[in-house]
């Protein structure tokens, strides 16, 4: 592989390039029966780039463009045909993927366990999952605290099966052929746990009727 050049962020740390340079050599390892080192890479310096600018945590950027670029090469392999394990993949979408979606992805996630894909996303990401979100899933069983808000990408959309959007209006993005529902759920920024149970609760409901929609058996009961 050729060395990376992060010639946008010279500010970065020797520790930084030393991560990145790390997270692109085990990106190759996984994806170069598919991919060339160059479209991996780009996928991985653009992943960065949707962090860095508005991150408080410079020093998990790395990590978090690794986990983002992996999501999207996955995602890729799925719409261009080089992947395909039959599994239907549901994508749920809000506005700062802090709240509502990624609950959604952590009942989704617990209860379809290996049976489906899920991803998530936000037309405007937050800097960090909502803690009252984080508090009410955990009362649930289920720890969405090692999530990060994100952005959807072109191929995350189209290797959905089915596009959940929750709030998120005229930004979500709209493909021909995909399936998309619209859950009118409030929005549980801003509010303490007693006030997120309701949504959790509600958003639960919704994800194991998607489940039963696409013939995906649930795991836990």
């Amino acid at each position: 592989m050729t060395e990376l050049t992060w010639h946008r962020h010279a500010d970065l740390s020797i520790d930084q390039q030393l991560a990145l340079t790390t997270a692109a050599a085990r990106l190759t390892a996984e994806f170069s029966d598919i991919y060339g080192a160059e479209t991996i890479e780009r996928f991985l310096r653009s992943s960065y780039d949707q962090f860095a600018t508005g991150s408080t945590i410079p020093n998990f950027l790395p990590l978090l463009a690794e986990r983002f670029a992996r999501q999207r090469l996955n995602a890729l392999a799925r719409v261009e045909g080089h992947h395909d394990d039959g599994k239907p993949v549901a994508l749920f979408l809000c506005v700062h993927n802090a709240g509502r979606s990624q609950m959604a992805l952590g009942f989704f996630q617990q209860l379809a366990g290996d049976n489906a894909v899920a991803w998530s996303g936000g037309s405007e990401p937050g800097i960090e999952i909502n803690p009252s979100a984080i508090a009410a899933m955990a009362e649930r069983g289920i720890d969405i605290s090692t999530e990060f808000p994100k952005p959807w990408t072109d191929e995350i959309v189209r290797a959905a099966d089915v596009v959940v959007t929750m709030g998120c209006g005229d930004a979500c993005p709209i493909f021909p052929g995909t399936r998309y529902e619209n859950w009118d759920l409030d929005d549980p920024n801003g509010l303490e746990v007693t006030g997120v149970r309701p949504i959790r609760d509600e958003i639960e409901r919704r994800v194991r009727v998607l489940l039963y929609e696409l013939a995906v058996p649930v795991s836990r009961a």
